[in-house]
């Protein structure tokens, strides 16, 4: 009996142990598996490097008519500014320089406008966001059938009205010194952070189809933008822009429509995107998805009113022009522009797919990362027109250009007027060589600043994440004056800090922790050679992706998930949540007064205002000057 129980004892232990082999074996088959895929795609992708790249240079190459093509655009926007700053020169006065003498006219303010938010990020990475992501970032150009009432009927009559040029003087008027220089430093070093990427892109771009050093070209541009800047002020500033929004709008028109007519028109072009979920729009409320509905038009609205409505380099333009009718009149047609050219641009995302849905060059290793697969797709739609792959570099460098030009002409003013003027002797002239200076600097601070960008992996998601940090407190203290008269300038000033803190902690400990899978595409008809590294790739990507897929499952809920398209409505709510709080917790300062004409006038005719002794001897005084007028 005891031998039976050891026998049965013995054949126990041999089958858990059997098992656990079994088990092991299974762990071990797939543990090879993984390193042979990654011995085969290394081994394979050493001997198919030399043959992507020779295809690749094979085919994208510039032209003698694309240099002159681009040579050309950058000779017009050099000659803009020895024009206006030798020939056409008005009053050497910071009036001149930085407001054209509010002389400005209607049609051209609209153009720069759009000139100068049509950024090469924009032109660069939109497309490529369509292509990888599918159709949600749409709804970006979308938010402005919001954000166009929101700046016409809310914002910009309070800059006429008190006569503000300086968008951050009206936060000392509303509330106190103290918010306006914090918004100002927030308003440098935001642009700190973004110059240089608004100029590095185009180079890369020019670097991908010709070869050259991407610094040496990136020198060689902002050189030429920092001349015109400098020595042509606003008006320069404003008529490259319209130069440059032309090429951007040719270019950006031409590669959608050859590429879908290329493809077999826009039936089929919507056929493959439909297929490949390209155009599906994504309304879950899941913070942890990189692009929906929901995370994508808030944040537009929010992002576009702050960087148009509330930026001194936009506000500049705007109030430079001589009424509020023509302001709002600008406005319209800066976003009837704004939604047409990004409309097409956006478009060209989904051509993109519809061209490589089932051979990804991205795969193949003809494209190293997804901000060059613009050029790479011009190049391949229309490098065979003479000239046309020099008018959409053109294209990228106007988009930059008109970025770069209109926001160190703005950092200029702001940082003589808010920093240096309180402590030197001001004269109009002294004023003037100081802004220069200080646009030059600026050049050369954007050359260095490329050595640093080329290191970023998503342009887009960067952007995003410093602009998610400041656009939410700038529109959120800017409407929250406007529209809330019990909001106070102490409490104003915590609802700012306190968002900008919070959102500082959440980009820099997310930072690197975020990957986003990209939408599926297919190598399915690509050369054999290449669609074996790629099909091996695939596969490794996808065991990868399974692993990470899981742990995210069983994470739980953590607020450093949240995806970067929430960081400007995130930054707002933190904003409008403490002020609005502390207004009743707090009191405001002893000479704190509330003038009305600093409210939006959608709330003017709700709020009662006294005005003191002094206030209503001025307005009699002013009564009798004009009965005498009409006597």
């Amino acid at each position: 009996m005891d031998h039976d129980e050891d026998d049965c004892g013995q054949q126990q232990a041999t089958s858990i142990v059997i098992k656990q082999l079994v088990s092991v074996s299974e762990s071990a088959c797939k543990i090879l598996t993984y390193i042979g895929l990654i011995y085969l795609s290394s081994a394979m992708s050493a001997h198919l490097n030399a043959t992507a790249h020779t295809l690749a240079a094979s085919l994208f190459t510039f032209q003698t008519t694309d240099y002159i093509v681009f040579t050309f655009m950058l000779s017009i926007s050099a000659a803009i500014g020895v024009y206006f700053g030798f020939f056409a020169k008005g009053a050497d006065t910071t009036d001149e320089y930085l407001m054209g003498g509010k002389r400005m006219k209607t049609l051209p303010i609209a153009i720069s406008l759009v000139a100068s938010q049509l950024s090469a990020i924009s032109i660069m990475t939109i497309p490529a966001e369509m292509f990888a992501f599918g159709f949600n970032w749409f709804f970006n150009v979308a938010s402005m059938l919001v954000v166009i009432p929101l700046l016409n009927y809310v914002i910009i009559p309070v800059f006429y009205n008190n006569n503000i040029t300086n968008c951050y003087e009206y936060l000392e008027l509303r509330f106190n010194r103290a918010n306006r220089k914090l918004q100002t430093f927030i308003f440098v070093l935001t642009l700190f952070f973004m110059l240089p990427i608004f100029i590095f892109l185009p180079s890369l771009a020019f670097a991908q189809v010709t070869g050259y050093n991407v610094h040496i070209i990136n020198a060689i541009v902002c050189s030429i933008c920092v001349f015109y800047t400098m020595i042509g002020g606003i008006k320069a500033v404003v008529w490259t822009d319209v130069v440059q929004a032309s090429i951007m709008v040719v270019s950006v028109v031409l590669v959608g429509i050859m590429g879908a007519q290329r493809l077999g028109g826009l039936g089929e072009v919507l056929r493959i995107a439909g297929e490949g979920g390209r155009l599906k729009v994504n309304y879950t409320f899941n913070h942890t998805e990189r692009s929906t509905f929901w995370n994508v038009y808030s944040s537009a609205v929010i992002a576009w009113t702050s960087y148009v409505g509330l930026n001194q380099s936009c506000v500049q333009r705007i109030v430079s022009l001589p009424s509020l009718a023509k302001a709002r009149r600008a406005l319209v047609l800066f976003g009837l522009g704004f939604v047409i050219i990004m409309s097409f641009n956006c478009f060209t995302g989904i051509v993109m797919y519809a061209r490589y849905h089932d051979c990804d060059p991205l795969a193949q290793g003809l494209v190293s990362k997804l901000d060059k697969m613009v050029p790479y797709f011009v190049q391949d739609i229309i490098g065979h027109l003479t000239g046309m792959p020099g008018v959409f570099i053109s294209c990228v460098f106007s988009a930059a250009l008109s970025t770069l030009s209109a926001s160190i002409n703005s950092l200029g003013g702001i940082v003589y007027f808010d920093y240096i003027k309180p402590h030197i002797h001001h004269t109009e002239h002294k004023a003037n060589v100081i802004m220069k200076l200080f646009v030059f600097f600026s050049g050369v601070y954007c050359i260095f600043g490329g050595i640093i960008v080329e290191k970023f992996a998503s342009i887009l998601q960067i952007v995003y994440s410093i602009g998610g940090v400041s656009f939410g407190s700038v529109c959120g203290v800017f409407l929250l004056g406007m529209l809330v008269p019990r909001v106070h300038g102490r409490a104003a000033l915590a609802g700012v800090i306190g968002s900008i803190t919070c959102m500082s902690v959440i980009v820099v400990a997310s930072w690197g922790r975020n990957h986003y899978p990209t939408m599926p595409t297919s190598v399915d008809n690509c050369p054999g050679l290449n669609a074996t590294l790629a099909t091996t790739t695939s596969a490794l990507a996808r065991l990868n992706a399974t692993i990470k897929v899981e742990a995210v499952k069983d994470s739980g809920f953590n607020i450093l998930d949240m995806s970067f398209n929430w960081y400007a409505v995130l930054g707002m709510c933190i904003t409008w949540l403490v002020a609005v709080t502390l207004s009743y917790v707090l009191k405001p300062a002893s000479d704190a007064k509330l003038d009305p004409k600093l409210l939006s006038p959608i709330i003017q005719s709700f709020v009662q205002y006294e005005p003191t002794p002094l206030e209503e001897l001025a307005d009699l005084k002013a009564e009798k000057q004009e009965e005498k007028i009409k006597a």
